[in-house]
């Protein structure tokens, strides 16, 4: 099961719920394919999270933000979902600091503090090249548009977005390919985030 953030993992008949990023989502095989994912496991004294990452660089980008003074696990999420590994390690490279406000839940006293205290953290980034953001899962079966929308709505909401800035967003969405097919959620959420982000 997965339905964005969340994905449900059968492990030898025990299922495993879990939230990924949308990255993540789009790199997902087929429902009911074979999937190994790197996890980190959150112990709080009410709940036990686990999180997924479809590629080790991922998870530890992960792992290195939510060291940062002020960022939790959501907005690191939510950060990770925004855009790839690679182009947030040039953003703070470059102290770009006006990219890094249009992620959902980082304002501009969050982002100089990312700039900062992950500067030479990411260093050991720049090789990264070949990585860069995920593609659209053109096999992914479509949903009708109401449903689709609704749970592009609901994602963009757990990733830090309010509700009407959320709705606002995936009610703007046009087929990028122009034609009449519907899009998927995750199609949706993509291009929300995209679009978010191109503001």
């Amino acid at each position: 099961m997965r339905k964005a953030p969340e994905l449900l993992l059968d492990v030898g008949g025990v299922g495993y719920e879990l939230e990924a990023s949308m990255t993540t989502f789009y790199d997902l095989p087929e429902v009911g394919s074979e999937l190994t994912l790197h996890t980190h496991l959150v112990v709080r004294e009410d709940a036990q999270l686990l999180y997924g990452f479809y590629t080790e660089n991922e998870r530890l980008m992960f792992r290195t933000l939510i060291k940062v003074r002020g960022v939790g696990a959501k907005l690191a999420l939510a950060i990770l979902s925004g855009m790839s590994t690679l182009d947030f390690v040039r953003c703070i490279n470059d102290d770009n600091v006006t990219a890094l406000v249009k992620l959902p839940g980082v304002g501009k006293k969050t982002a100089e503090r990312l700039i900062i205290e992950l500067r030479d953290k990411v260093n050991q980034w720049d090789s990264l090249g070949g990585e860069g953001g995920a593609s659209l899962n053109d096999s992914s079966p479509l949903l009708s548009q109401n449903r689709s929308e609704s749970e592009a709505v609901d994602a963009l909401i757990a990733l830090g977005y309010k509700d009407a800035q959320a709705t606002r967003l995936v009610k703007s969405i046009k087929n990028p390919e122009g034609g009449e097919s519907e899009l998927s959620s995750e199609e949706m959420i993509r291009l929300a985030l995209q679009q978010s982000i191109a503001l």
